[in-house]
């Protein structure tokens, strides 16, 4: 087989065991991801898994990173689809963001909000792949701010969307989430969102 060839079947391969290794974090969290099982889901023997990866800590790395990527743009694909609504890209954001179809679907949604709580028990190495993830859900909200605004503010929505979608999670759809979700959403726009369009105002 020609080197050419060799090399993307191989990255076919190991994005197929980051797909795969995503899945069982979103699924069963960082403790519950197990290399044979992985393999498994990926389609590949479990004596391939050295070819890809020096150890199941470096496949966890590289697999946050991955999902987190990965999430924060399908949500960025959402957002540029209601662009245009007469809304603020913050409104957007946090309606997105806060919203019941995020709570239930913890395996398409954000990365810090699904791991959040194992992220500080975590080896060195994931643990700062971990904090890259928060510094990407800060970005996210501070590109949406408008300029001038600084980090404190994207700092303060991101933690409270990202508890409060880990907090609605746990009470569920009909014991009380939605209603964090709500209570949150409103809180932060009318904090933030002030002097930007308001959700009334029709598409230009």
């Amino acid at each position: 087989m020609p080197t050419d060839a060799r090399q993307a079947r191989r990255q076919q391969s190991h994005e197929r065991i980051l797909d795969a290794t995503a899945q069982q974090l979103y699924r069963s969290g960082i403790a519950g991801v197990g290399v044979a099982d992985v393999m498994r889901q990926a389609g590949l023997t479990h004596g391939g898994f050295y070819a890809h990866f020096a150890s199941r800590d470096a496949l966890l790395v590289e697999a946050v990173e991955h999902a987190g990527r990965r999430s924060n743009a399908a949500l960025a694909e959402r957002l540029r689809g209601r662009a245009g609504a007469g809304k603020s890209p913050l409104r957007l954001l946090v309606e997105e963001y806060l919203s019941e179809a995020h709570m239930a679907s913890m395996e398409a949604g954000c990365t810090v909000a699904a791991l959040g709580s194992e992220m500080a028990r975590s080896s060195d190495g994931l643990r700062e792949a971990s904090a890259g993830r928060v510094r990407a859900l800060v970005d996210l909200v501070r590109d949406a701010l408008p300029p001038g605004s600084g980090t404190d503010s994207a700092t303060v929505i991101a933690a409270t969307m990202a508890g409060a979608i880990q907090m609605a999670r746990v009470l569920g759809k009909d014991k009380g989430g939605p209603d964090i979700l709500r209570a949150c959403s409103a809180s932060l726009l009318a904090q933030y969102d002030r002097g930007q369009y308001d959700s009334d105002t029709p598409a230009r």
